[in-house]
Order: C-alpha cells, then sequence, then structure tokens
C-alpha cells in the first residue's frame, strides 16, 4: 500500500463516483512509484460492489487516458493476470478537488463606527486560519516535540521482521550512515518491507540478523532492483507516447482516443507540434 499514491489520487477528480472507487482501489496496491498493481478485474469489482462491465469499461478508458499503463502479467491459476502500473504524472495533470482560497472576505463593514463604552481591555487576537488549513505556518518543534519524533532511521528499522531484529544501535547507525551517502529513506524503508515479504518462512539456516543485514549492506539489491523497475516503467511510458505521437503524424483513426492531458504531455516532450495536433482533429 502507497499512502504518497492514495493521496495523489485522493487529492484528483477522476469524473465519477465509479472511477474514483476503482483508482482509489488500485492505488491501495501500488507501490510508493505507482507501480505493482497485481489484482484482476474480478478482484476489484468484489471489493468495489460495481458491475463487471463497469469494472471493465473503466479500466479500458484509464489504459486509453494513460493514467494506467500495463506493466506485465503474471501467471494465475485462470490463466495470468494483469499487471498495471499508475502514471502520477497523468493523475498530477487532473483537475484537483481542493477548494479554492478566499480570503478577500466581505468588503462592507457592517459595524457602526461609534465610541465604545465596554471594557477598555483588548481582546486577545484570534489566529486568521485554522491550525490544518495548508497555509498556516506551525512555529518550530522545541525539543522536547524532537525527541517525541520518530527519526527516519527508526522508521526503517521497525519494518525489519521483529523476530530477527538485534543490535538496535548498530543497525541505526548503518542506516543513519547510508542515508548520509546520499540514499533515500523511501527506498530504504522500502528495501526493508520487500526483504521483509521475500523472507516470510524462511528456515532458521536462511534467517539474517538485523545488525548483519544492515552491516553487509543486504540492501543494496534491493534498491538496484527499484532503480531497474523505476526506469523500466520511464521506457515503458515514453514507448506508449511515440506510439500515441505515431498515430498523430499519421493521423490514424485512433488519436479519437488520445486524451486532452496525453496531447499536452507529448506537446511538452515536443514529440508532435501543435499543426500536427490539430491536423488531426485534436485541440492542442
Amino acid at each position: 500500500m502507497s499512502w504518497r499514491v492514495a493521496n495523489e489520487c485522493a487529492e484528483r477528480r477522476f469524473g465519477s463516483a465509479a472511477r474514483k472507487q476503482i483508482i482509489m482501489f488500485l492505488a491501495d496496491k501500488a507501490s510508493d512509484d505507482g507501480s505493482g498493481i497485481w489484482c484482476s478485474k474480478g478482484t476489484i469489482q468484489r471489493h468495489t460492489e460495481l458491475g463487471e462491465s463497469t469494472v471493465k469499461r473503466t479500466i479500458n478508458n484509464f489504459l486509453k487516458e494513460g493514467i494506467l499503463i500495463e506493466t506485465g502479467r503474471r501467471r494465475c491459476k485462470n490463466g495470468y493476470t494483469v499487471i498495471y502500473s499508475i502514471v502520477l504524472s497523468q493523475v498530477a495533470q487532473l483537475e484537483s478537488t481542493t477548494e479554492p482560497d478566499n480570503e478577500t472576505g466581505s468588503t462592507v463593514n457592517p459595524v457602526q463606527t461609534e465610541p465604545s463604552t465596554g471594557s477598555t481591555v483588548a481582546p486577545e487576537p484570534r489566529p486568521q486560519r485554522t491550525p490544518n488549513h495548508p497555509k498556516t505556518i506551525h512555529k518550530p518543534p522545541t525539543r522536547k516535540r524532537e525527541a517525541a519524533e520518530v527519526s527516519e532511521a527508526e522508521k526503517i528499522l521497525a519494518a525489519y521482521p521483529p523476530d530477527r531484529l538485534r543490535g538496535e544501535t548498530v543497525c541505526l547507525a548503518q542506516i543513519e550512515e547510508a542515508m548520509k551517502e546520499g540514499m533515500d529513506p523511501k527506498d530504504l524503508l522500502q528495501a526493508v518491507q520487500s526483504y521483509a515479504t521475500d523472507s516470510v518462512g524462511y528456515t532458521r539456516s536462511k534467517v539474517c540478523f538485523s545488525d548483519n543485514w544492515f552491516q553487509s549492506r543486504r540492501w543494496q539489491p534491493y534498491l538496484e532492483r527499484q532503480q531497474a523497475e523505476r526506469e523500466r516503467l520511464v521506457a515503458v511510458e515514453a514507448d506508449h507516447h511515440a506510439r500515441l505521437a505515431c498515430w498523430i503524424s499519421d493521423r490514424h483513426p485512433m488519436c479519437k482516443h488520445i486524451t486532452s492531458y496525453q496531447v499536452t504531455a507529448l506537446l511538452a516532450s515536443k514529440l508532435v507540434n501543435e499543426a500536427q495536433v490539430r491536423g488531426a482533429g485534436l485541440a492542442s
């Protein structure tokens, strides 16, 4: 589950309640980069309680719009299940659900200015915004609060299988050293989570205690795998855009399925120009 992908999808408009329900279910299955969604349309239907035709139509529309892409297939008892990836760059271009700030207020003062006869003590000023307002500037944390907050290294270590934890001080030092070398804490956390998943059911001979695991940098292959997956997704998206660009340049009948968001992305990447877009009957 990725809170990052779920939050990104939750803050965008997808056009209908069914589309939003399906994309939120898929986001719940995704990694932080939107990849690794492995669930059948039947699974989506059972969990969302939507109709079979609605699920199939919505998934096909997401694929046409570039919000989803197919990244592979995985064998299952009924044949195979498609592996999807949510294209976060496409989601980011959708309309936001947040309300615009209205800080101007009324320009008419309904209170008559008359001499005051009440208390001369000035009232305590009220904050102009609520504490959870996006533009509220919070005071810097106190030392007590900083001490109470869990560090990134502790969060990463907490993801390690609890029955194999050993030498907490050594582990935290190794994690902090890796982060000082430029390793992204999110990538390290994902590496530990992947190892915890891969090692479920390991026999005692295969068990690796946390101090040895971090000291021998056994997270490195997982980081390399994450990077390779990101590069593969970038290549898949580039191939998808190249195919759309060919449709536009050839004025292919499939151009009618290209969305305005995809046109914007193609123009930004300079795979097509505005004249070609107009020639294909699309709005630039």
